[in-house]
C-alpha cells in the first residue's frame, strides 16, 4: 500500500466514522481492504481508491467502514458491569417503582456489534426486573453486523460465558442443519430494537431518556476530541441519575464532561 493510498483511506474512514487509523494500523487496513478488492473484483488498491472517489460510491463506502470496524464481542463480556446492573441499578428501579414511578426502563447498547451485549442486557433485565416495563435499544454503524444481531443466532461453542440455566430459559437449540447453534427466543428478541446509526451523526430512536447506556470499547478507536464529543452526546441521552458504562480499557480522565465516576468504567449523570 502506497503512503498516498493509506492516507486517502485513513482520512476517508475518519471523515465517515471518526475511527482514527494511526500508522500502527497500516497492516490491519491492508489486510481488510483485501476483502473488498476480492468482493469488488478490483485488482489494485489504486483502482479501489478511484472507485471510492467516483460518483455513486456511497454503498462501497459503507462496505469499507463495515470491513474496517472491529466487531469482537461475546455474551456477558466484562461481567462486573452486569453484576452492577443486577445488584445496584435494578434495585434502584424497583425502589422507584414502589414510590410510584411507572416509566419504562430504557437501556442503550451503543456500538452493539453482533448483538451479544444487547441480549446479555436483555437477559439480565428479564431475569431480575421481571414485571417492570423495559426496553433495550441497540445500534451500530455496520449494517452487516446488525443483520447478524437481528437474526440472533450464535454458535453454541461461543456461549462459554452463559450458564446452561440461562441457555435453557432464553435460547432455542438448533437441530438438523442448525445443530450446534442457538437462537435467542422470540419473546426476548422482541424486546431489543436494532438501529443502524453513526453515534456522532444521528440520534438513537427511543423517545425517552436512557437509564443506562453501554458504550464499551468504542472510544479506543477515536482521538481525544472525538472521545469528548461522543461522551457529551451520550450524556445528553442519559436520564438524570443514569449510568454510562465504558470499556475497562477506557477512561474519561482528561476529557471534559459532567459525569461522576462510580466505579471502574462506570459513570453517572447527576440526578
Amino acid at each position: 500500500m502506497r503512503d498516498s493510498e493509506f492516507e486517502f483511506i485513513r482520512n476517508l474512514v475518519y471523515e465517515r466514522s471518526r475511527i482514527n487509523l494511526g500508522p500502527d494500523k497500516r497492516e490491519l487496513v491492508t489486510s481488510r481492504l483485501g476483502k473488498r478488492l476480492r468482493a469488488t473484483n478490483i485488482p489494485s488498491l489504486r483502482e479501489y481508491c478511484l472507485l471510492l472517489k467516483s460518483p455513486g460510491a456511497e454503498q462501497e463506502m459503507c462496505d469499507l467502514i463495515d470491513v474496517i470496524s472491529t466487531n469482537h464481542t461475546f455474551f456477558f463480556r466484562e461481567s462486573a458491569h452486569f453484576e452492577f446492573l443486577r445488584k445496584k441499578v435494578i434495585p434502584e428501579v424497583r425502589a422507584r417503582a414502589r414510590a410510584g414511578a411507572v416509566a419504562p426502563f430504557n437501556v442503550l447498547s451503543a456500538a452493539c456489534s453482533t448483538g451479544e451485549e444487547a441480549f446479555s442486557i436483555a437477559i439480565t433485565l428479564a431475569d431480575h426486573l421481571k414485571d417492570r416495563p423495559w426496553q433495550v435499544t441497540a445500534c451500530d454503524i455496520s449494517r452487516r453486523v446488525l443483520e447478524i444481531a437481528r437474526n440472533a443466532t450464535y454458535c453454541e461453542d461461543a456461549m462459554t460465558q452463559v450458564s446452561q440455566e440461562v441457555i435453557l430459559a432464553h435460547f432455542q437449540r438448533g437441530f438438523g442443519p442448525e445443530k450446534g447453534k442457538v437462537r435467542v427466543k422470540k419473546d426476548l428478541r422482541d424486546r431489543v430494537k436494532f438501529q443502524q446509526l453513526n453515534l456522532l451523526r444521528g440520534d438513537p430512536s427511543a423517545k425517552e431518556p436512557y437509564e443506562v447506556i453501554f458504550c464499551r470499547n468504542v472510544m479506543i478507536y477515536f482521538d481525544r476530541a472525538t472521545q469528548e464529543e461522543l461522551v457529551n452526546r451520550l450524556t445528553r441521552y442519559l436520564a438524570p441519575g443514569g449510568y454510562l458504562f465504558v470499556g475497562h480499557a477506557e477512561s474519561l480522565t482528561n476529557l471534559r464532561h459532567s459525569l461522576k465516576p462510580v466505579q471502574a468504567a462506570i459513570y453517572r449523570r447527576a440526578a
